[in-house]
């Protein structure tokens, strides 16, 4: 995917006048504070469909969203996680909020859920295609996987950190854009899926192919439109005007 048209010197000049720090207020989490997350993402009945199941959260980090299945209802919670560092403060937490005997935070599982849980991951997954595969085997037959992630690569934020302001993430230069990064990041990473947490530039269009593709099918998925776009949402507009994707997954029958 061929990105930007402003780079170089120019464009590195440029990213460093708007911010110098790569603070920029957006994509910071703030909409949930005093808030749950899961709730807001899934909505309150979330907490009935979870209740007396076996729920694996998928990409658990710090075991918030998992801890809190396990004070609503769910039979057990599996949170996993590629980092040792949050698996073990997703453990502490759990005992501190008296649910550790009701949940498991690991690396890998060889249990199979009742319900899988994704929120805010797959636009950073290296190779979703992978993960869907990954997630089929980690679920029963009559599982369901309920999926809410964004921004998409053409949401005004796409970017992430790299949205310095709306569609700045399309304007500059991949190479641009890092070496900005570079001046306050110190991972050493060349591209945009390199960076801390990944980033996939995943459009609405690659992920319906993507499911497509995969050992799931679409039981449903909805398009949340960012609320000062809506009048302008539609089927063309789509890629930029949606907030969030919010889906439930189905495995196909053999």
């Amino acid at each position: 995917m061929r990105l930007g048209f402003i780079g170089g010197q120019l464009g590195y000049k440029l990213l460093r006048r708007i911010s110098r720090d790569g603070e920029t207020g957006l994509c910071d989490g703030s909409a949930y504070h005093g808030k749950s997350k899961t709730e807001t993402l899934f909505g309150p009945g979330i907490w009935d469909e979870l209740a007396g199941k076996v729920v694996l959260d998928f990409g658990c980090g710090t075991g918030e969203t998992a801890i809190e299945a396990a004070q609503r209802g769910a039979r057990k919670v599996i949170g996993l996680d590629i980092s040792e560092k949050r698996l073990r403060a997703a453990r502490e937490s759990a005992q501190r909020a008296g649910v550790a005997e009701r949940c498991v935070f690991a690396s890998s599982t060889g249990e199979k859920a009742d319900v899988i849980l994704s929120l805010d991951a797959f636009e950073h997954f290296d190779d979703p295609a992978r993960i869907l595969e990954v997630m089929r085997g980690l679920i029963k037959d009559d599982g369901r996987v309920l999926a809410v992630f964004g921004p998409t690569w053409y949401h005004p934020l796409g970017g992430h950190l790299f949205s310095v302001f709306p569609w700045s993430h399309l304007v500059f230069t991949e190479g641009a854009l890092i070496r900005w990064r570079s001046d306050f990041k110190t991972d050493g990473a060349t591209r945009f899926r390199e960076v801390e947490g990944g980033l996939n530039q995943l459009t609405i269009r690659r992920f319906e192919r993507l499911v497509a593709a995969s050992p799931f099918r679409f039981e449903a998925l909805e398009l949340q439109p960012i609320r000062r776009l809506k009048p302008f949402a539609n089927r063309l507009t789509r890629e930029f005007t949606t907030s969030l994707v919010r889906c439930r997954l189905a495995p196909r029958r053999a």
